[in-house]
């Protein structure tokens, strides 16, 4: 239901609406500043009360260069460039049994994304726990650098 007794209503039709003269509630004066401006000042107890951890710094960031970052690759895309990793030199072929190290190709992890069809030795530092059964099913080896 519509509230025909609010203000704004009465006040249609008026100059000002309420706000007394005309150069008043112009600028941000009127709001006591832009913001958060008078955070500190005029506004502390409005910090206080409703932002009360808006200053200082809480809790620690680990410096980055401390923190590995992993380069992931999938199982299916090392069994589909297989064939094409011994043509460049990047895989070397051991008993019928193709060996890659994906440190080579850029790569420090291998996840068990896909199907493996093929017998294959992968060399890498880290492997997940899907990769390294089915690299075993496949007959396979993961070799841990």
């Amino acid at each position: 239901m519509i509230r025909k007794t609010k203000k704004i209503c009465k006040m249609r039709g008026s100059r000002t609406v309420g706000g007394g003269c005309s150069k008043m509630r112009r600028g941000a004066g009127h709001r006591g500043g832009r913001g958060m401006s008078g955070g500190h000042k005029h506004m502390w107890t409005w910090i206080v009360k409703y932002d009360p951890n808006h200053y200082g710094k809480y809790g620690f960031k680990r410096p980055q260069k401390t923190i590995t970052r992993f380069n992931t690759v999938n199982l299916d895309f090392i069994d589909e460039k297989a064939g094409e990793l011994l043509g460049k030199d990047l895989a070397i072929q051991e008993n019928g049994i193709i060996v890659i190290d994906v440190t080579e190709l850029g790569y420090n992890k291998v996840l068990g994304k896909g199907r493996i069809t093929q017998p294959l030795r992968i060399k890498s530092p880290k492997f997940s726990q899907t990769a390294l059964t089915k690299i075993e099913n496949a007959g396979g080896e993961a070799v841990v650098i």
